[in-house]
């Protein structure tokens, strides 16, 4: 993959996690299931990073602090991203408050000078996307339509990116 085929998939997975703000955070719980829960993203400038608001007592956030390993996945209209990497707990208050708004003020308590308050970082290694053509739902059963009566396969675009 060149250099330049690179920051386009990065920028497509820019686009699809901007445009989807709402992921599922999954992990491995003490009892060795697969867990998830909805989060919202913080940040949508993706670095190869993700930020999300928790708060520290959580079974979530004591779940990542013994086992951080993590996938991170967003569906939006006709595109969806995996994220693969590893989750840390962090306490910066300063960043809090850059990020706080009145969403988060509706989940969590005490605002962000709550010590219990942290930051999820997700640091992805990995992102793979899937783009559907056309993106919306009316577009995806025209596409589906079009398929069966030509007998030809929906083409979309996907990559998996190394971040």
């Amino acid at each position: 993959m060149t250099e330049h085929d690179h920051a386009e998939h990065v920028e497509k997975v820019r686009e699809i996690i901007r445009s989807t703000r709402i992921a599922l955070l999954s992990h491995v719980d003490d009892h060795g299931r697969i867990v998830a829960k909805p989060m919202t993203t913080q940040e949508v400038d993706f670095d190869g990073t993700v930020r999300f608001l928790a708060e520290r007592h959580s079974d979530q956030v004591q779940g990542l602090l013994r086992r951080p390993a993590v996938n991170v996945a967003y569906s939006g209209d006709g595109a969806w991203v995996s994220l693969a990497g590893t989750a840390r707990v962090v306490d910066d208050v300063a960043k809090i408050e850059e990020l706080w708004n009145t969403f988060n003020a509706a989940w969590l308590e005490g605002g962000p000078e709550n010590p219990d308050n942290v930051i999820v970082e997700v640091d992805a290694e990995t992102a793979e996307y899937w783009d559907a053509p056309g993106g919306s739902k009316v577009t995806q059963v025209a596409n589906l339509v079009k398929s069966v009566a030509t007998g030809k396969r929906v083409q979309g675009d996907s990559a998996v990116v190394d971040l």
